[in-house]
């Protein structure tokens, strides 16, 4: 950056800039001045961390698959359609994402206290305090973030490219297969690593609904509470090392996809 193009304008972006960097600094560095990177190691290889990491990485990444699956047509539909009231839609598909986490537990936990709810977790499938109830709120999060991000990025889409297809014969699903999706492909692939990255590290909605139980529903985020709560400070502290680098993966890897495609 010319500072001296910027005067003191660019001197108050760069010193902006250096506070927020230093921030997200500090965070990640009193956790290795506490534990020591060491600790990392110790705790991957304790039996009931990695369990801890692979259910979080397993719940994560099939809650997001089957939210992406969801949010795509959701995401085009809201892109192309004008109706009365989108709003309203618009405004609903945000509530999992500025609603309390606690808040969302306890709304699935009283949805499985009616009696559909009753009947789906005996008959199907057993959410409440088993794995899928983490998944179930995984996927709420993930679909609201998602269908957000894949929805300005088909909005963002020229829509004459489509309506030049369909003047060719295309039908409406050859256009949103051959042209729409390969051009939102980026903004899709996006839309899951941010709605990962941000649902592996869950705590409320998934400890409220699926229940912190050790050695069964101990995804990262409940294995640090619970270690917290034994006050296994040193373990708890890599464990949230480990989350970090989990996350800031994710999201550079974002940056990379990008890059790449630009060149």
């Amino acid at each position: 950056m010319n500072r001296s193009s910027g005067g003191i304008f660019g001197w108050i972006l760069l010193l902006a800039v250096g506070l927020s960097v230093s921030m997200m600094l500090a965070i990640i560095a009193v956790q290795v001045a506490y534990a020591g990177v060491g600790a990392i190691g110790k705790a991957v290889s304790d039996g009931a961390a990695l369990h801890s990491i692979a259910l979080s990485v397993y719940t994560t990444t099939a809650a997001t698959v089957f939210a992406l699956a969801l949010a795509v047509p959701t995401g085009y539909a809201l892109a192309r359609w004008n109706f009365k009231g989108r709003w309203i839609v618009d405004a609903l598909l945000v509530v999992p994402v500025v609603m309390s986490p606690m808040s969302l537990g306890v709304a699935l936990l009283l949805f499985f206290q009616t009696d559909p709810g009753k009947w789906i977790d005996r008959e199907i499938v057993r959410f409440v305090f088993d794995v899928p109830g983490i998944m179930l709120a995984q996927f709420i999060l993930a679909f609201a973030f998602s269908a957000l991000v894949v929805k300005t990025t088909f909005a963002g889409i020229d829509v004459r490219l489509e309506h030049v297809a369909r003047f060719l014969g295309c039908s409406r699903w050859q256009v949103f297969r051959h042209v729409s999706l390969p051009l939102a492909r980026n903004g899709i692939l996006a839309a899951f690593i941010l709605a990962w990255a941000r649902v592996i590290g869950e705590f409320g909605s998934t400890s409220t609904i699926g229940g912190a139980i050790p050695g069964k529903t101990e995804t990262i985020p409940v294995s640090i509470y619970l270690n917290l709560a034994t006050v296994s400070i040193e373990k708890s502290v890599a464990l949230s090392l480990i989350l970090t680098i989990i996350t800031v993966g994710a999201v550079m890897s974002i940056h990379i996809l990008m890059r790449g495609n630009r060149e």
